[in-house]
């Protein structure tokens, strides 16, 4: 298969069961949890988890080479060439300081886990984007009987503790598997997105270049840190997270703080 290098995404525009206690400005427990969608209908062809994807279920992609979030996970960069054209991509973000989050509600980005958000990869199946997101990054993928669109068992290679996860569904068990927005969305709404329209936000919210299955855990004790705050507790990952960050900040013309970029570029510098 041919490599296809892509730097910056072909971007720019506008375009659970079980109830946790996040501290003040962290993403809300909804966010969280293993919550089935209303209408489990079926998914329409070609959604995740089908052959259509780039690189193999459950394994992680580049996001060098991963540019619109359809294909699973997230790979380190290891080699020099790699680890170059991700400083090119952090070098570019514009910076700005991080405002004060006055009037942030997770409501103001579309409910959790909503199929309706136009204009994003995956959305509109007929599945929840949690699901999605389980389906995509998940391998040994086992469904719900008789139903189409909810998890109920899978392996997941999480990326951002570097170890595997027996996932199964359910009361005690869902939420050691959590989607993650790596571009926090108080962290956005603090960098822009309040005065972004609904559309956007909700794009945010469930596009699958922002968001990753990973560790319960570990993505809890993320809340809504930057960089600068928060990186990922598998070294080796950091790079490619801060290429990732970076790619949902270009799509969304949002900034981040000066203090973020240059944590960002510490983490693929040689």
């Amino acid at each position: 298969m041919i490599r296809i290098r892509r730097l910056l995404p072909p971007l720019l525009a506008a375009a659970s069961a079980v109830t946790v206690t996040f501290t003040a400005g962290c993403d809300t427990a909804e966010d969280r949890v293993d919550k089935p969608p209303a209408d489990n209908a079926p998914a329409s062809p070609g959604s995740p988890g089908g052959s259509g994807s780039p690189g193999a279920p459950g394994r992680g992609t580049s996001p060098l080479d991963n540019p619109d979030g359809t294909a699973p996970g997230l790979a380190p960069l290891t080699s020099a060439a790699d680890r170059e054209a991700a400083l090119g991509v952090i070098g570019r973000l514009a910076t700005e300081s991080r405002g004060s989050g006055s009037g942030y509600d997770r409501d103001e980005l579309g409910y959790a886990w909503m199929d309706t958000a136009t204009g994003v990869p995956l959305a509109g199946n007929g599945c929840d984007t949690r699901n999605d997101l389980l389906r995509r990054d998940g391998r040994d993928v086992r469904m719900e009987s008789g139903d189409d669109c909810v998890v109920a068992a899978m392996e997941l290679a999480d990326p951002y503790a570097g170890k595997d996860i027996a996932f199964e569904r359910g009361p005690s068990t869902s939420m050691d598997v959590q989607i993650d927005h790596v571009v926090p969305l108080s962290y956005a709404w603090q960098m822009g997105a309040a005065t972004w329209a609904e559309e956007k936000r909700e794009q945010l919210a469930n596009d699958p270049l922002n968001l990753l299955a990973v560790d319960g855990d570990t993505n809890s004790s993320k809340g809504d840190s930057g960089p600068e705050e928060w990186l990922p507790p598998a070294e080796g990952i950091r790079c490619a997270y801060g290429v990732r960050f970076a790619q949902v900040a270009f799509k969304y013309e949002m900034p981040v703080t000066a203090a973020d970029k240059e944590t960002l570029r510490q983490q693929c510098g040689t």
